[in-house]
């Protein structure tokens, strides 16, 4: 019956008139149900249809409540846009003083006619000889090798990660992934076809066993997975936990996706690829390294499944953009690429050291080196709640189910990130969150950012 629906639907309209507001509870299910004249089952599902639609989210051992900022299209494609709040600590896209002065440098030989000619011409998921051999430079390393045929190329890194997916996991199937993980392969993952099943983590990253059991109760064809800096918890995998992973993925003959785009600012670090190179695809994308607006994406892959990846970015018209794969030879080669990420590494260890300082005290999950934190809320607040009131002193943030993969299990806890303003705001706004935090929700106090 269809009735649970319309339920939901005089939810919902109670939720767009602002009759329930963001961070509010909504009662238990038994008295929704009291209320309503309906059975508790039947409560039950109109719950989990208000969770998937995006309207309400499900915090552990708390109960459900109203989304701030919510989403009548599900939540899926949740951090897309640029936050309408004034200081912006949801999107992530660092920049740094003179980027601009250096990359226009780079360009200047390639806005001559015969060079633009050039650039401008059709690219396939190949690329070029030059961009292979460039790309294979800037990710060899002392541990780890890259060889131009390996390497496949993609409008951005959103599509190099559609691509791979697309290309080992088939409709229907099982794909394991952290249980906080990356919102856009929670919504490539919906329009593909593929069920999510959450591996567990702890404070250093996934558990190996936690693959080995998912894979136990059902074969899982891949596992995606991001071993440095993962987005939202910012750890990385440390070297023994690595090599465990890729001795499990051996074992039980499963390919991995590598999420990379985070790595530069880790370089010393040794990608899962490198220890389980014949079942990693590796993904990677210049929009962090260098800048958003340039997003050419690229993948390291395996003889044995490049194939399949060339297939879906081509079915997947995923092809990179010529002009940007040329200017980003040019950058990688006169050594642009390389002054830019260095100066990102110091900016995000500044930034670090900034949250640490504002937010003390406070229970921060974090990478010395990421450009965003996690922030487990103190007791008295909810997630939805505190970014509601954040959202009130005009700043925005991501609650933690953004990044949940069943919604109905999400901590208490939002992402901070901490790229995008200028120094003086984001320090400004950090004090604003650590007195909004030190109050009690709900109360009389009204922090304000400026």
């Amino acid at each position: 019956m269809d009735d649970y629906r319309l339920i939901a639907d005089q939810v919902a309209a109670d939720i767009a008139d602002g009759r329930l507001r963001p961070g509010q509870q909504l009662p238990t299910q038994r008295a929704f149900a009291r209320s309503r004249g309906i059975a508790a089952s039947t409560a039950g599902r109109v719950y989990r249809e208000l969770v998937r639609r995006g309207l309400t989210v499900g915090e552990v051992g708390r109960g459900t409540f109203v989304r701030a900022g919510h989403r009548t299209d599900g939540g899926r494609v949740p951090l897309a846009e640029p936050a309408v709040a004034p200081v912006d600590l949801e999107l992530n896209y660092p920049t740094v003083p003179g980027q601009a002065e250096l990359l226009a440098g780079g360009l200047a030989p390639l806005l001559r006619a015969d060079a633009l000619g050039d650039a401008l011409r059709p690219v396939g998921a190949a690329g070029t000889g030059a961009a292979r051999r460039a790309f294979a430079a800037l990710l060899s390393t002392g541990a780890w090798e890259v060889d131009g045929p390996e390497l496949l190329f993609a409008g951005n890194g959103r599509q190099a990660v559609a691509g791979a997916l697309s290309a080992l996991v088939p409709p229907g199937k099982r794909l394991g992934v952290e249980e906080l993980t990356y919102p856009v392969v929670k919504a490539v993952a919906e329009r593909l076809g593929i069920r999510l099943v959450p591996l567990a983590v702890d404070e250093h990253g996934l558990l190996p066993d936690a693959v080995a059991a998912a894979h136990r109760a059902a074969p899982l064809r891949a596992v995606y997975v991001q071993p440095r800096l993962q987005n939202p918890l910012g750890v990385s995998l440390p070297h023994e936990r690595a090599v465990a992973l890729a001795a499990e993925l051996r074992r039980l003959d499963l390919p991995a996706v590598e999420d990379a785009i985070w790595s530069f600012l880790r370089p010393e670090a040794a990608p899962l690829a490198a220890l389980v190179p014949e079942r990693t695809v590796l993904v990677d994308s210049l929009s962090k390294r260098l800048a958003p607006g340039l997003t050419t994406g690229f993948a390291v892959v395996p003889a044995g499944l490049r194939e399949g990846v060339a297939g879906a970015l081509r079915s997947g018209g995923w092809a990179p953009s010529g002009f940007a794969l040329e200017a980003a030879v040019r950058w990688i080669g006169d050594g642009t690429l390389a002054t830019v990420e260095a100066a990102k590494r110091a900016d995000a260890t500044a930034r670090q050291l900034l949250a640490r300082e504002a937010l003390a005290g406070q229970r921060l999950r974090a990478d010395p080196c990421s450009y965003y934190l996690w922030w487990e809320l103190p007791g008295a607040w909810r997630a939805e709640t505190f970014v509601a009131a954040a959202a009130r002193a005009g700043i925005s943030l991501t609650p933690a189910t953004a990044f949940a993969v069943d919604p109905r299990r999400s901590p208490s806890a939002v992402r901070v990130g901490l790229a995008s303003p200028p120094l003086p705001v984001l320090a400004r706004a950090l004090e604003v969150l650590g007195r909004i935090a030190a109050g009690a929700p709900g109360g009389g106090r009204r922090a304000a950012y400026g």
